[in-house]
């Protein structure tokens, strides 16, 4: 039984560094295409989600390296809690920066321009996120792992994002409200913390999680 229980969670584990490769792969071209998309457009929001991509590509590798050190059975809390440090550090500065070039764009009044890769890239994310999140949320569950719930909990914030972002610049191109873009930017804000804040307080329960 013992050997059995043993290949179950190798193949869990397996299943695990799997999708944070994918994690990896994706918000990596995520990020890239909504930093650039962003700084053309002077978008806040979508700058805002693309750092958010660049957080989870160092979140999906933090995750690599606790997986890949799983069978190291007298190193998984110690591996739990620094990967959790990771992201929620990584969480609140993505706060501060996102608080900061919002409230500077609406008091300084800069609209953004239209952006069409933008909205694109919010509508597969919204297709892809919840899907990612799930999956995670189910290894995460058999593995018992806080870190990779926090990491799945990362993934379906995204899926909020995607929503904001999408809301905001639909609303630019559609009607013109310049200040739909930041306003979105700092909607984000208060999901983001509270992220951040539960991973460094280590508020995860793999117990829910299926």
């Amino acid at each position: 039984m013992q050997g059995i229980a043993s290949t179950s969670r190798s193949e869990q584990v397996a299943r695990g560094v799997w999708l944070e490769w994918f994690t990896v792969g994706y918000n990596s071209l995520e990020g890239l295409v909504a930093l650039l998309a962003g700084f053309l457009a002077g978008s806040i929001a979508l700058v805002g989600f693309g750092l958010d991509s660049v957080i989870e590509v160092a979140s999906g590798g933090a995750l690599l390296w606790r997986l890949r050190g799983d069978a190291q059975e007298n190193q998984r809390e110690k591996m739990e809690a620094t990967s959790l440090r990771i992201v929620g550090i990584s969480f609140l500065a993505l706060a501060g920066y996102v608080g900061y070039e919002g409230i500077t764009s609406l008091v300084g009044k800069k609209t953004p321009d239209h952006s069409l890769p933008g909205i694109v890239l919010a509508m597969v994310s919204l297709t892809v996120m919840p899907v990612l999140a799930r999956a995670k949320r189910r290894v995460a569950a058999r593995i018992e792992s806080a870190a990779l719930t926090a990491d799945a909990k990362q993934t379906e914030f995204c899926t909020y994002l995607s929503a904001i972002l999408l809301g905001g610049l639909l609303l630019n191109v559609l009607f013109g409200w310049w200040w739909a873009d930041p306003i979105a930017g700092l909607l984000m804000i208060p999901i983001i913390a509270k992220e951040g804040v539960d991973a460094l307080r280590g508020k995860t329960c793999c117990a829910t999680c299926s």
